[in-house]
């Protein structure tokens, strides 16, 4: 939690990303404008400073902090992290951990980042592995989901420890008191669902969590739940898919207007106005989705394919994840638990 009347202090792996290190530069640039918080860019400094010298960023809280290497697409995050201290992910999870950040953001390998949170910040007792939670924008704004990818094989106990952090995000930063938590499964019954989701069933209704049993897939936007769980596949396809319904929706309905030009013309902007489909890629961000739950500090992971405009949203939920003291909070609930055996 941030002391007085200082900025949040943001450590920004500028080297991550598809279109690093321009886009995430500018976004950088942006929410050091528009928002309050301490920019720390990191990465070679040549090529930061290359790029701020096409940013207005006189007078502005951003400094560079230099990194020597960065992970290479493709390379294995594990051995790539202990291969290369000195990348720009590794450099910046250390700033959070000496305290001369209060957070990260990287648009670079989830895996790399999570592995170097996970290496570098350490795991929150109770938390044997982060998880990462998000929103599904204005579809479903009440909703959170856990996990949307940090773990493609789980445990049930994990995914106990998935429905506390959720329940902490859902009350922090959609402000729901009591949230209600679901697992998704492929049917309602108890005895429905994997072996995992089975054996997860009794540990969540035994919780002391407002658990509701089990939801489908064609729930999960009704509301049913405040809190859905699943292991990191599902979520991440899940996510994807969500995702890619914008740009699809608005080709379908193009191609349904093509003998009608005057109103094709007007689809996209009828979209962008009136829909949220075309923005479900980032809506919803700036609360708290991409945050990674369970390392002991603040660090968010962003889409790959972001511009500009998604690093300002990550930005803000990161400053706000600082703000709300996620990690405090989490650990006083997995500490009742702990207290009552149940984790």
């Amino acid at each position: 939690m941030v002391q007085g009347n200082r900025k949040v202090r943001i450590a920004v792996d500028a080297m991550g990303g598809d279109y690093a290190p321009g886009e995430i530069i500018r976004g950088a640039v942006l929410a050091a404008q528009k928002d309050n918080v301490e920019i720390i860019l990191v990465g070679p400094i040549n090529i930061l400073k290359r790029e701020l010298a096409n940013c207005d960023c006189a007078n502005l809280p951003i400094r560079c902090v230099e990194a020597t290497d960065v992970i290479k697409e493709g390379e294995p995050p594990a051995s790539a992290v202990r291969r290369r201290p000195n990348c720009s992910i590794v450099v910046a999870t250390k700033m959070v951990k000496s305290g001369e950040a209060d957070a990260l953001i990287s648009a670079g390998s989830s895996g790399a980042t999570a592995v170097s949170a996970v290496q570098y910040l350490g795991m929150i007792e109770g938390m044997e592995r982060p998880a990462i939670g998000g929103t599904l924008g204005s579809f479903a704004p009440n909703i959170v989901m856990m996990d949307l990818g940090a773990n493609v094989d789980c445990k049930a106990h994990q995914l106990l420890s998935f429905a506390v952090a959720g329940s902490v995000f859902a009350r922090k930063f959609l402000n729901i008191p009591n949230p209600t938590v679901a697992l998704l499964s492929t049917g309602v019954e108890e005895g429905k669902g994997n072996e995992l989701v089975r054996e997860g069933y009794p540990l969540l209704k035994n919780s002391g969590l407002n658990f509701i049993g089990n939801v489908e897939g064609s729930d999960i936007l009704s509301g049913k739940a405040n809190v859905i769980v699943c292991d990191g596949f599902a979520g991440n396809v899940l996510l994807k898919f969500y995702e890619s319904l914008g740009q699809y929706a608005l080709n379908y309905v193009r191609r349904k207007l093509k003998r009608y030009p005057p109103l094709r013309s007007v689809a996209g902007l009828l979209f962008d106005k009136l829909f949220p489909v075309t923005e479900l890629s980032y809506e919803g961000e700036e609360q708290g989705s991409g945050i990674l739950w369970g390392v002991d500090g603040v660090v968010r992971i962003a889409h790959g394919a972001c511009r500009a405009p998604h690093i300002v949203h990550g930005i803000a939920s990161a400053r706000k994840a600082v703000e709300a003291d996620i990690v405090g909070s989490l650990k006083q609930e997995l500490e009742k638990f702990k207290e009552q055996t149940k984790l």
